[in-house]
């Protein structure tokens, strides 16, 4: 249970740091295709990453 305390700090750092960053006036085609691609990239690996320990938790590996 201790972890779900320091998830929730570091989401609070992580907002806290996000309301402090400047304003985009605006975004181009292509800025929005990297962040686009950058999430899915991030989302796979996250995938990926719990995939890969959920097979060695249970032996397969």
């Amino acid at each position: 249970m201790a972890a779900f305390g320091e998830m929730y700090r570091l989401l609070a750092v992580f907002v806290v740091l996000c309301f402090t960053l400047p304003g985009v006036d605006a975004l181009d085609e292509g800025d929005v295709i990297a962040v686009l691609l950058g999430v899915v990239i991030t989302v796979l690996g996250f995938c990926a990453c719990l995939g890969y320990y959920a097979r060695k938790r249970e032996g397969q590996l």
